[in-house]
């Protein structure tokens, strides 16, 4: 064979691995940019598959009706909390007080009903009003101050803390007392049944209001300005959109939605305890979201992938649960979604930017 011919061999073959790597690269494109453009994707395959392998491994024991309304009851609060949190997080920012200021609004409740006497509807609406001043406060300080809102909800998560126990001196409030004084704070949890299944009121009030902002953010003006802003601020303002103003509304929303949270959470768990602020529901919201595919980096997620991290963590709980495995194994599957779900975020990003 002649150097000629050779060569020609040499680029016929480059040209076929050129055209194979194209093809594939071609490939991966598109679904970089399926995943982009649909960012509840993921969150929801790796449910499903989650689905099946408790399916699989348990049975058809873990899809009787009382287990999976049960998943349901169990996330209520943390996938209201996490529709607060996705709003905060889509503009870029992060929320560490959302938790105490719902364990707040619900002290304030209580008392204003059973220690002041003020009738339950006015009660409530002071409550929602506390929480709504704790997101305005972070709103204010982050937008018009410019302080970071990692530093903000952080100091704002120690200050709402500590007037939380100050103010109540850690007492609670009986299941008993409230059931005799103020039932309607307790009306979340109240049921209904469609068949088999047994539905609370907090489940579908969940439901309402993923479905809500969902439509809020993807079909109206306020939706696409808390993405452009996320996206870049800087280009949000130049196009015409007041940022500073819209930062405050986010933070005060998302301040609002907590102080329901704070009503079904009293149905829920039947008494107000102000200690229950200890529990970690900042971190349960971030985790729902950041698995749901809601980006760190502001900009992009969805509040329907927020909640299907939500049924995520729910379900992976109540399978382990039912496996008998140690508790530990669900902080650890937690922490592995995080990093997973963060790396997806990041090459999604990367390539189809």
């Amino acid at each position: 064979m002649s150097a000629a011919q050779d060569f020609e061999k040499v680029l016929e073959d480059s040209d076929t691995s050129v055209a194979s790597f194209h093809e594939d690269h071609g490939a991966l494109r598109r679904i970089q940019h399926f995943l982009h453009s649909t960012p509840a994707a993921v969150p929801l395959i790796v449910l499903v598959l989650l689905i099946a392998f408790f399916a699989v491994s348990i049975g058809p024991k873990f899809f009787s009706t009382y287990t999976l309304t049960l998943i349901l009851q169990q996330i209520a609060v943390v996938g209201i909390l996490g529709v607060a949190q996705t709003l905060v997080i889509i503009t870029a920012g992060i929320d560490l007080s959302i938790g105490v200021a719902m364990v707040f609004s619900a002290v304030m409740m209580g008392n204003f009903a059973l220690t002041y006497g003020l009738p339950v509807s006015v009660s409530i609406l002071l409550g929602a009003v506390v929480g709504s001043l704790c997101g305005l406060l972070n709103g204010f300080l982050v937008a018009i101050v410019r302080l970071p809102p990692f530093i903000v909800t952080l100091g704002s998560w120690y200050i709402v803390m500590a007037t939380n126990f100050i103010y109540s001196a850690n007492q609670t409030l009986r299941d008993a007392d409230i059931s005799e004084k103020a039932p309607v704070l307790q009306w979340f949890a109240g049921s209904f049944k469609i068949g088999g299944a047994v539905f609370t009121y907090g489940v579908v009030l969940m439901v309402m209001i993923v479905i809500g902002f969902w439509y809020v953010l993807q079909h109206t003006a306020w939706g696409r300005h808390v993405y452009a802003v996320g996206d870049d601020p800087d280009a949000a303002e130049l196009s015409g959109i007041r940022t500073k103003r819209l930062l405050i509304q986010v933070y005060t929303v998302a301040g609002t939605i907590a102080a329901i949270a704070a009503w079904v959470s009293i149905g829920r768990n039947g008494s107000i305890s102000p200690s229950s602020a200890l529990t970690d529901f900042n971190l349960q919201s971030i985790t729902a979201a950041v698995i749901g595919g809601i980006s760190l980096f502001g900009g992009r997620g969805s509040i329907l992938g927020t909640f299907f991290g939500t049924l995520i963590v729910g379900v992976m709980s109540m399978g382990l649960n039912m496996m008998g495995a140690d508790p530990q194994w669900k902080v650890l599957l937690t922490g592995a979604f995080i990093i997973g779900a963060v790396a997806v975020d990041q090459w999604i990003r990367k390539v189809s930017g």
